[in-house]
């Protein structure tokens, strides 16, 4: 098999021509048109001819199960948006080119993208250090410079309000880990943003199309300040402290079970409520990597996978797709180490021995999910968040404004 470099486009960086433009656009003389084609591409970094069309997810192939101890996971195949593959925010934090800063304000994080590729944010990662760790509440693309961009947030470190040892109480060091919690992620699932209230957004002034590289990089010109936190209000505020009353009990609860199946504590005397140092266990990490070590390899065997599905306990967990085979293969290490940990603790459940369900239960799972109507939220002026649900499943996708695939998750009640 050979390698494939596959990859999908990232948000532009240019106010989006649409009504009456668009229509004298399309009246121009064919070589103008060209011209100005070509020139909006370079300048919002979506490749010439990049299809705009959103992907019908519920058409994609599946594969599976590869199984081990009490987890079965499922492979979805199908083509790869075109564009660049963004990095993930763990890379870009070990590669320092994009800061994550403390707010102060225990649902509100921002993150700095400050180098020149787009960096692609999912829900449910976890970001080590600051006044607390905490994880985040949905899924972005952050483009290249984008200046502070704010996104929701709740704690998964109880109680610590102040530097940790060493580390910064400004800034978060690291995203190596997700939620190993389908409680806790449905938790997460909330609505971000209500009805009619629109994130926030500065934009850049326009440029004129033959402007020079140095212009086009000026941090006036490239800057954008992206508004995600849920809108203020006191039905918000109380649905957020219920929700993150629930995360925490959901963090215990992932504790206790770990600590039961290992036959040893997992919290850490450094900070016993923190998710992210139980993580980070030895114990854990050793039973962790040997599920994981069965699976991992089926997630690379293939140039066309671009999402999975799993199931724990003969129970269809989660659901993941992204826009392309590369960024899945960037994911799928952080998303296997989840997934084992979550097996991992549910491995005394008293439905351990359930059969595998297969691979025609997951295809209805997803099938159900698509033929539910969307509720639409619009994120910021890129991008859109949908949100499905059924008596069996609750879905969030990610997209921009085009229609084009960020990313989906489905995840069973």
């Amino acid at each position: 098999m050979t390698d494939r470099t596959d990859t999908i486009i990232w948000p532009d960086l240019a106010p989006r021509r649409t009504g009456r433009t668009g229509s004298r656009l399309a009246n121009a003389p064919a070589r103008l048109a060209g011209l100005l084609t070509a020139a909006a591409a370079l300048l919002t970094g979506l490749a010439p001819g990049a299809s705009a069309n959103a992907r019908d997810w519920s058409s994609l192939a599946l594969s599976g199960p590869h199984t081990a101890g009490n987890l079965a996971v499922y492979f979805l195949h199908g083509p790869s948006q075109p564009g660049p593959v963004p990095l993930t925010l763990g890379e870009a934090l070990k590669q320092a080119r994009v800061v994550v800063h403390e707010t102060g304000n225990v649902e509100r994080l921002e993150i700095e993208n400050t180098g020149g590729e787009a960096v692609f944010v999912q829900a449910g990662d976890i970001v080590k250090g600051g006044r607390q760790d905490r994880v985040l509440t949905v899924s972005l693309l952050i483009p290249p410079r984008s200046g502070r961009v704010a996104i929701g947030s709740y704690c998964v470190e109880q109680g610590r309000w102040s530097r940790r040892g060493a580390e910064s109480a400004s800034r978060f060091t690291s995203a190596e880990a997700r939620m190993p919690s389908l409680a806790a992620k449905r938790s997460l699932y909330a609505r971000k943003v209500a009805p009619g209230r629109e994130a926030q957004r500065t934009v850049p002034p326009r440029r004129p199309l033959g402007g020079t590289r140095a212009e086009q990089s000026r941090p006036d010109v490239q800057q954008r300040i992206v508004t995600l936190n849920r809108v203020p209000g006191t039905g918000a505020r109380n649905e957020a402290r219920s929700r993150q009353a629930e995360i925490w009990a959901d963090v215990a609860e992932v504790q206790r079970k770990l600590g039961a199946n290992l036959a040893t504590s997992v919290r850490s005397h450094v900070s016993g409520s923190s998710l992210q140092l139980s993580l980070e266990n030895q114990k854990l990490a050793e039973a962790r990597e040997k599920l994981a070590g069965q699976l991992l390899a089926h997630g690379t065997a293939r140039d066309d996978i671009v999402g999975y599905a799993f199931a724990i306990n003969g129970r269809i967990n989660s659901v993941e797709v992204y826009p392309s085979n590369g960024l899945f293969r960037k994911m799928w290490p952080k998303l296997l180490q989840a997934t084992a940990t979550e097996a991992i603790a549910e491995q005394d459940a008293p439905a351990a021995t359930s059969a595998v369900p297969e691979s025609d239960k997951v295809k209805a799972f997803i099938a159900e999910t698509a033929r539910a109507d969307a509720a639409r939220d619009r994120l910021n002026a890129d991008l859109v968040s949908e949100r499905r649900e059924t008596e069996r499943t609750i879905a969030n996708e990610t997209r921009r404004a085009d229609g084009t695939m960020v990313h989906l998750s489905i995840l069973a009640r």
